[in-house]
């Protein structure tokens, strides 16, 4: 199988390693405007079909499948261009900039092409783990669930750095960050767990003013069919939490508890169980875990887990924190500085 890759930006570096992984699937190719980056990566995987531009790459080479891992923003026109040729696709989370426009494409897609959306936050390897658990009922009855996931990266340090922002620059520039580009992941992965939910509350908020978007989100949430309640926090400026944050999950059955501590999946109850994972593994894995369920079900003819249709789902939950909370991007909000109330998020 011979892979396109569109993108040479700072995630290919574990999309890359994943495919040197799959049997009888080789990169071949990789587009990106930015000479530097695609040389970079290009030399560092010896990748030998280097362009420019999607079309130039689809018209010089030979491919059967595009791995799209470009900003958000192009998804869409990525996508199209990848259906326009016919080539199946693995396109990188969100399929657009909001609901509305990844609607609108997978309206367009219809089934002409299979399209595989790359959300591997539920391949991590202790959620497939916690995914046997539950499905073997070893908490009961699910009681209620909470997600935490706070972390100090926003705080600026004695150098005046935010390591957030060290680490990911384009934080600066999103109107929709931390919700859009972080906890996205976490509503996938608890939609995977635990089935469908609807958000009731949400209040997002900016901690510092060298991002226009939120990073801070409290999202009430109960599952479909029996009302479980679920708790999201999300915040990148609480002190004393770490730079670089590991999700605290917590789930109280009638049964027993289980609480995810980072890459620590312990069971309480009548039957304690431990299980501990390398982070840094894990974190490629899921990468690995993705591409490689991608490969699979195109050549078994098998369904995405991750399909477009299903990633709307996660989106609509994204949707509806910042319709609900109500959340302006800093670049909005100054437009309407006099007239809206000095605390407003």
């Amino acid at each position: 199988m011979r892979i396109g890759l569109v993108g040479a930006g700072w995630v290919t570096q574990y999309h890359l390693p994943a495919w040197a992984k799959v049997e009888r699937a080789e990169v071949v190719a990789i587009c990106d405007p930015d000479p530097v980056a695609l040389a970079a990566r290009a030399d560092g995987f010896g990748i030998g079909g280097r362009y420019s531009g999607l079309e130039a790459m689809i018209a010089g080479e030979n491919l059967d499948a595009l791995d799209i891992a470009t900003p958000r923003r192009f998804h869409a026109d990525n996508v199209r261009t990848g259906a326009a040729a016919g080539l199946p696709m693995l396109c990188q989370k969100p399929l657009g900039v909001d609901l509305s426009e990844a609607e609108a494409l997978v309206a367009d897609l219809g089934n002409r092409v299979p399209l595989m959306v790359h959300e591997n936050w539920r391949f991590r390897p202790y959620y497939r783990e916690l995914r046997a658990w539950l499905e073997a009922g070893v908490v009961g009855d699910i009681v209620s669930i909470r997600l935490d996931f706070h972390s100090s990266g926003m705080i600026a340090g004695a150098d005046g750095q935010r390591p957030a922002l060290v680490r990911q620059p384009f934080f600066r520039g999103e109107e929709r960050l931390l919700v859009m580009e972080v906890l996205i992941h976490h509503l996938d992965t608890l939609r995977a767990l635990f089935g469908e939910f609807d958000l009731h509350s949400a209040r997002l908020g900016r901690s510092n003013d060298e991002i226009i978007g939120e990073d801070s989100a409290i999202l009430g949430l109960s599952r479909r069919g029996d009302g479980v309640p679920l708790n999201v926090s999300g915040n990148l400026a609480v002190h004393g939490a770490p730079p670089a944050p590991g999700d605290q999950l917590w789930i109280f059955g009638s049964a027993g508890t289980v609480h995810l501590d980072g890459a620590v999946l312990r069971l309480f109850g009548p039957r304690p169980r431990e299980m501990v994972f390398d982070p840094g593994a894990s974190y490629q894995a899921a990468y690995d875990g993705a591409i490689a369920h991608f490969v699979s079900a195109l050549t078994r003819g098998g369904a995405f887990e991750t399909s477009a249709v299903d990633n709307l789902e996660t989106l609509r939950l994204v949707e509806a924190a910042y319709r609900v909370s109500g959340f302006k991007p800093a670049a909005a909000r100054a437009v309407h500085r006099f007239s809206e109330p000095a605390n407003n998020p």
